[in-house]
């Protein structure tokens, strides 16, 4: 990309002046000096995207000046040149860390190809670790009340073995961070393959897991990474006794874990899947067992959103986390999420207001009870609050008919009539 910035190291003023013009043809923004002392100095003071490093020195030559380039914080690519190099020193310079080996006299094409070569590896590296460096955040555990003091504990245990691990907690609650908390802290840069149990029926289930005419299954994919099986507990049953059976025959190289998610109640797991999943257990508490977080919570949602909808992010006053704090959260740590969203888009002024609240949180409509005069007789007031229950369902299932189906207690072809009823 041109612009990038080379640094040459060479002692010859002929290639050093030679390097230089091409690479400046080239767009690039290039220095030289002609010592390994100099170099090493010039890349404490400077960041460069790669060097162009010769050999033979004087002073130290270029492989002692490649094995200090470990201990100077930077990250660029370095090429070795020489005109009478060995393999024993090309393969020496590539376990220290060089990138590459051209000899002189230096051809233009090649030397512009391996250069082009290093920098698109530098860039891949630098997205790789903004990539570990992003899921560690997105899955950084909030708080730091005792609940989640504690569950970050139980969490590092859990990371620190291969054993299946099953995550209990409510819906919304941030089980599926945890699962991916554990992945990233063992296998950062394997797969992580999801399930979502809950939305497929016994035939979806089969071709997800399996898979079906020739495409690879995702326990198959997730071989030497994680499987998470999501809302484990609602798989169908006629899978489960397939999936214990593949699990406990999977080879022990290259690996896989499994981890799953379920509510805190019983499983209803066939004994064999139960047994395969649930041999580490990690609770997951509900929001309201951990009102002091939700200040914490609201904060990194609300960057997180302002970003994301390239916003400015705006701040809660006092009175409005009170008002957060007290609420029980039916729909724990992803209704908080949804909410902050809301006010992000729909709060006037720079700091949110307990007026901006939704009534139910004390908001400007004054507190819940107000609602049931907004309604002129019975059926209208279960109306209303048959269509705010089924939204909250639908959110919480990420707008899955089928697993709201499920957890209302009803077929989906009876939501979907609901739905259409209900506008």
């Amino acid at each position: 990309m041109a612009g990038e910035r080379i640094l040459i190291v060479d002692d010859e003023p002929g290639v050093r002046s030679s390097l230089e013009a091409i690479l400046c043809d080239e767009g690039y923004d290039v220095q030289s000096v002609e010592t390994g002392e100099a170099g090493l100095e010039a890349l404490q003071r400077e960041a460069y995207d790669a060097v162009f490093l010769d050999v033979w020195l004087p002073g130290i030559d270029g492989l002692e000046a490649l094995q200090q380039l470990r201990d100077v914080t930077h990250d660029a690519q370095v090429v070795m040149i020489s005109g009478h190099a060995t393999i024993e020193t090309a393969v020496r310079a590539t376990k220290l860390g060089a990138f590459d080996f051209v000899e002189k006299p230096l051809s233009l094409d090649k030397t512009l190809l391996v250069l082009r070569n290093a920098l698109r590896q530098r860039r891949l590296e630098r997205a790789n670790r903004h990539l570990l460096q992003q899921l560690a955040r997105d899955t950084e555990i909030v708080g730091n009340s005792a609940a989640a003091t504690h569950l970050r504990r139980d969490v590092e245990a859990a990371s620190a073995v291969a054993a299946p691990v099953l995550i209990c907690g409510a819906p919304g609650s941030g089980r599926e961070t945890v699962a991916r908390r554990i992945h990233a802290a063992g296998r950062p840069e394997a797969p992580f393959v999801e399930v979502p149990c809950a939305a497929l029926d016994a035939a979806g289930a089969e071709a997800v897991l399996f898979g079906d005419s020739g495409e690879p299954g995702r326990v198959d994919l997730a071989v030497g990474g994680t499987l998470f099986l999501e809302d484990v507990d609602r798989l169908a049953r006629p899978v489960q006794p397939r999936l214990a059976a593949t699990l406990a025959r999977l080879p022990a190289e290259p690996g896989l874990r499994v981890l799953s998610s379920a509510g805190c109640g019983e499983t209803r797991l066939e004994e064999e899947l139960q047994q395969a999943l649930d041999v580490i257990r990690v609770r997951v508490p509900e929001l309201r067992e951990r009102r002091e977080d939700v200040p914490a919570f609201a904060e990194r949602f609300m960057g997180e959103l302002a970003r994301e909808y390239a916003r400015i992010p705006k701040r809660l006053a006092p009175t409005t986390l009170e008002a957060l704090k007290t609420h029980d959260w039916p729909g724990n740590v992803r209704e908080l999420r949804n909410l902050i969203e809301r006010l992000l888009l729909t709060a006037e002024g720079e700091v949110v207001e307990a007026s901006d609240l939704p009534p139910g949180l004390g908001g400007a409509r004054g507190p819940a009870e107000d609602l049931y005069r907004d309604f002129a007789s019975l059926e209208e007031g279960m109306k209303a609050f048959e269509r705010h229950f089924i939204l909250r369902v639908l959110n919480d299932e990420e707008k899955d008919v089928t697993a709201a189906a499920r957890r209302l207690g009803i077929s989906p072809q009876t939501l979907r009539r609901r739905m259409r009823g209900l506008g």
